[in-house]
């Protein structure tokens, strides 16, 4: 398997997706933050003092999202046809579960907008309680599926 975002004189270089055909195109992306008991019963309560945590966070990963080509050199701009963000507080493991899944109808992948959504809702939730735990931890950022294109079906096992 060959790098394609890299050109004959080893530079980087963008794709060219032109002469690929427009399809339905899905990936999910998931990853956690883990937190102290009180900073998740904190959240739950309500009382975390930026606001509701969850509800900024689901608003910042579908920014991420849709920034994606902006952060992301070689990534091209894609029109996104939606983007949907949920969250799972795991009380007993101290942990906010984060989901992200993308979707569009285009020539290239929507994978890097579901890990920028991922990765940007789990910066919003550290962001809104740092000022009472520092020792957050943002944990196993991944691609679990995607589907559509050329390559096919992707699924992650063992999860």
């Amino acid at each position: 398997m060959e790098l394609t975002h890299i050109n004959e004189e080893g530079r980087a270089r963008m794709v060219d997706v032109s002469e690929k055909f427009d399809t339905v195109r899905e990936a999910v992306a998931i990853g956690t933050v883990s937190m102290k008991r009180e900073t998740i019963e904190r959240i739950k309560e309500g009382s975390i003092s930026k606001g509701d945590v969850l509800s900024v966070a689901q608003v910042g990963g579908i920014m991420g999202a849709k920034n994606t080509p902006q952060i992301i050199p070689m990534c091209h701009p894609i029109m996104i046809s939606g983007c949907d963000m949920s969250f799972r507080i795991d009380v007993e493991n101290n942990k906010i579960e984060i989901t992200a899944t993308t979707k569009t109808v285009g020539k290239t992948g929507i994978e890097m907008e579901a890990l920028t959504a991922v990765s940007t809702a789990a910066l919003t939730i550290y962001d809104m309680c740092k000022a009472i735990d520092r020792e957050m931890v943002i944990n196993n950022i991944m691609l679990v599926k995607k589907s559509g294109g050329k390559s096919g079906i992707f699924e992650r096992k063992g999860l």
